[in-house]
């Protein structure tokens, strides 16, 4: 390589080597990037654009979620514990565990230690039944003297004493009446309550768990012999929400719901691909936390529609099953795990992910925030 001067006072590089000297030097033809680097390369540009394309431009549902159980709201509709009605001895049972009863079925047979019990408290009860009979006709015979006398005392033929006496004397008589009635309703009750010994179910459902033993058994009032899960009941499920992601859960927000007994695959941010979760609805959210500072969701089951299994309807791929109801009873029932998330906005998933990241709660993009000053955020 030579530096030559072109004749008009400048110097310029040409290279002097002839061409066949060139062709012997091939160091310098070697020296360029592997094929594998230079795919390589193309393949990481590739990727960034499209990574880059689909965080912009991939829609992604904000989702709040959060573990809890199926329940009830009703009490009624609840476990409940059959108690004693009154105090005595087992002396048969209709009911064991697993048996399904029907309203008014008896369960069990309570009787008193003593035998004689209900035939001393009949006799209490034909007693109090005429002394208040008799009560009843001395107050009777009584207001007829009272009347009696005060014609007589209007006429001049009996004195004001004899009919004051007359008329303190009916008061008397209708005390001790009113006395005679408490007495026959108290023996009424009596005779009542151990007539209760009868155990009857309340309403239809299953004998849970039978807890009292045999006809040697003694069992007081109160006391539980049985436990009961009445049947045909409102489900509904409690969730357990983070307090960072409680703002913005509001009745009236939609729910996917998925039970520990029913087999299901949830994709978060985009519902529609969800496969075996159920449509829910927020119907309250409680106003304090737990001890554990996370507050308590009821979600309700959606109203299906009806032509919600209108196959001609139905986009291909869609999951429709979960927006027609939750599974049976059988499947689902009370005490069942389940866990749910609540739908909120609907952001880039590039957003998301950087949400995520940074551990922010989720943007409420669709409502204004009203601060405590009156203005919105």
């Amino acid at each position: 390589m030579k530096i030559r001067n072109n004749g008009t006072g400048s110097f310029t590089y040409r290279d002097t080597y002839p061409q066949f000297q060139l062709a012997s030097m091939t160091s310098y033809r070697a020296i360029r990037l592997p094929r594998i680097l230079r795919l390589l390369c193309w393949l990481l540009m590739t990727t960034a654009i499209v990574v880059g394309t689909a965080l912009t431009f991939i829609p992604w549902v904000q989702t709040t979620s959060g573990f809890g159980r199926v329940t009830t709201l009703d009490p009624a509709d609840k476990i409940q514990n059959i108690s004693a009605l009154v105090s005595g001895r087992v002396a048969q049972w209709y009911v064991q565990d697993g048996d399904t009863v029907r309203e008014g079925d008896p369960i069990v047979q309570i009787l008193d230690i003593d035998n004689d019990f209900v035939a001393r408290l009949n006799t209490q009860l034909g007693a109090a039944e005429r002394k208040y009979e008799a009560a009843r006709a001395s107050v009777t015979t009584a207001e007829l003297d009272l009347e009696r006398r005060e014609r007589l005392l209007e006429q001049g033929l009996a004195s004001r004493l004899e009919f004051e006496q007359a008329r303190i004397r009916v008061q008397q008589l209708q005390v001790s009446e009113e006395e005679a009635l408490a007495e026959l309703n108290q023996a009424q009750m009596n005779l009542s309550r151990q007539g209760s010994q009868m155990v009857l179910a309340p309403r239809d459902g299953t004998i849970l768990h039978v807890e009292a033993g045999d006809t040697a058994t003694i069992v007081s009032a109160g006391q539980t012999i049985a436990s009961f899960m009445p049947s045909e009941f409102e489900r509904v499920v409690e969730l357990f929400i983070d307090g960072r992601d409680i703002g913005l859960v509001k009745p009236g927000k939609q729910v996917r719901l998925e039970f520990e007994t029913w087999p299901a695959f949830q994709f978060s941010g985009i519902p529609e691909f969800a496969v075996g979760t159920f449509a829910g609805e927020v119907f309250f959210v409680e106003p304090g936390a737990g001890v554990d500072g996370k507050f308590r969701v009821l979600v309700s089951q959606t109203e299906p529609d009806a032509n919600c299994f209108d196959r001609e309807s139905i986009r291909p791929g869609m999951n429709v099953a979960g927006n027609c109801g939750w599974p049976p009873e059988n499947f689902v029932p009370l005490g069942a795990s389940s866990r749910g998330w609540v739908l909120l906005d609907k952001v880039p998933l590039g957003y998301e992910l950087w949400r995520l990241m940074n551990n922010f709660p989720p943007g409420n993009r669709s409502e204004a925030i009203v601060m405590p000053g009156g203005s919105a955020k």
